[in-house]
């Protein structure tokens, strides 16, 4: 289970100080993202099952509260205090898989504020992580337009635990598998692997080589031909098939070069050589970009490994996201800082045919339109069951089929935005005015 000190010093610092002073009111936090990065049109709300799992196991253990008082100076009274506290309050969410704009809330958070605060910084970090992730992904999927994709990105992505995010992240906007191991076993997911071209360097011939590993592994050989001449390695590896007599689940992995003119030279040899079922995969930094020129210039590719560049979100490696106080004890509040200006209240977010409104919670549902965040916590407990990869993939799938054209544009999209309902409009108006009359501004 996640350690509560998984937190910025300055949550300890505050929640320290509001308990200390019987600040024990009830607070709303909502989890939001103020802008789009450059380059994306929506985001693909991820993270929610693992910020779900922490909270229900949210607690001070006896080691972190004597590190705190030992190498922190944190008083007793206090530490006795963060040993009673435990997360049991309500969690508003989206569900993972479901796309999100600007500006709507991806979680809120309504428990008493020193526990509400504690928790701030594990939640912006997963699920601003694994949203960045899926949404990348989600791309990629966008890009291969209905061709198998396979996360490649273990070893490059930016720590173990980074790894294990981007498996799952991949997984819930579908791609097929994930050649990260433990990944596959943890969550369920299907592992896919070739070899190196190590492997086929440490035989005294390519042939050697080939024929060792379709001995080894016969029901799933995928030959990786590029080591010295590619066209060759495909001809080489037609004969260990014949000689072999191999069958199923056949391919040929390129990993450099010209992919699309590669690929349709090696999808002639095949062909030709009465191998059609022999499928053609394609890897070597790949990314969105990448994936939709060869598609469109209609490369015979099967399916592509997706590494580097979308296991650290390469060109948008970030979100702009932001955890902020909109009610405390009842009471709507909001920031007025510049360019970082919120909205006061518990929030809704409408989707109906002609875009978002981002609403206060108990506004009546306007007609054809459907609520985004759903009660996923209650009194610090779930309200139903965990969640699946399948459910949250089912989510993608459908609102995916649903974006606007011009948000699934991957060169230069048009992100929809959400409007305020008029509600929110006039709660905003009348929260800031006395705010500024608070700050003796009015």
């Amino acid at each position: 289970m996640p350690s509560a000190l998984l937190t910025d010093l300055y949550e300890l610092n505050m929640a320290a100080s509001y308990l200390r002073r019987g600040m024990d009111r009830v607070a709303t936090f909502s989890l939001f993202v103020r802008r789009l990065p450059p380059g994306r049109g929506f985001l693909v709300a991820a993270g929610l099952e693992p910020c779900l799992e922490f909270l229900e196991g949210f607690r001070f253990e006896r080691d972190e509260l004597e590190h705190l008082r030992d190498h922190l100076g944190f008083g007793e009274d206090t530490l006795a205090a963060f040993s009673d506290l435990r997360f049991e309050g309500d969690v508003w969410a989206v569900p993972e898989g479901r796309i999100v704009l600007a500006n709507e809330p991806l979680l809120e958070i309504t428990a008493p504020i020193a526990v509400a605060q504690l928790v701030e910084t594990y939640l912006l970090n997963v699920i601003t992580f694994h949203s960045t992730i899926a949404t990348k992904a989600s791309r990629c999927r966008i890009a291969a337009d209905g061709r198998d994709l396979v996360d490649f990105s273990f070893r490059r992505t930016q720590g173990i635990d980074a790894a294990m995010a981007v498996a799952r992240a991949t997984a819930i906007v579908g791609f097929v598998a994930t050649s990260n191991v433990e990944a596959a076993r943890r969550l369920g997911l299907q592992v896919a692997g070739t070899m190196a071209h190590s492997y086929v360097e440490s035989f005294p011939t390519e042939k050697d080589a080939f024929t060792a590993f379709a001995t080894d592994f016969p029901t799933r050989t995928t030959f990786l031909v590029d080591t010295y001449d590619t066209l060759n390695g495909v001809r080489t590896a037609i004969e260990v098939i014949r000689e072999l007599d191999l069958s199923d689940r056949l391919g040929i992995r390129l990993d450099s070069g010209d992919l699309g003119a590669l690929a349709r030279e090696a999808r002639e040899i095949l062909d030709a050589a009465g191998l059609p079922h022999v499928r053609i995969f394609a890897s070597g930094g790949l990314d969105e970009l990448d994936v939709e020129r060869l598609v469109r210039d209609g490369a015979p590719i099967d399916a592509f490994g997706i590494g580097t560049r979308m296991g650290v979100s390469a060109d948008a490696p970030y979100l702009d996201s932001v955890y902020k106080l909109v009610e405390f004890d009842g009471r709507p509040v909001l920031k007025l800082s510049a360019a970082k200006a919120t909205a006061p209240g518990r929030k809704q977010v409408f989707r109906g045919p002609d875009g978002d409104v981002i609403a206060l919670r108990d506004e009546p549902i306007p007609d054809d339109h459907e609520p985004l965040l759903v009660p996923v916590m209650q009194g610090g407990r779930r309200t139903g069951p965990r969640r699946t990869l399948e459910t949250a993939r089912g989510l993608f799938e459908a609102a995916r089929t649903r974006l606007p054209e011009g948000a699934r544009r991957l060169r230069d999209p048009q992100p929809p935005r959400a409007r305020f309902s008029d509600t929110l409009d006039e709660l905003t108006g009348r929260v800031r005015t006395e705010m500024l009359r608070r700050a003796g501004v009015l």
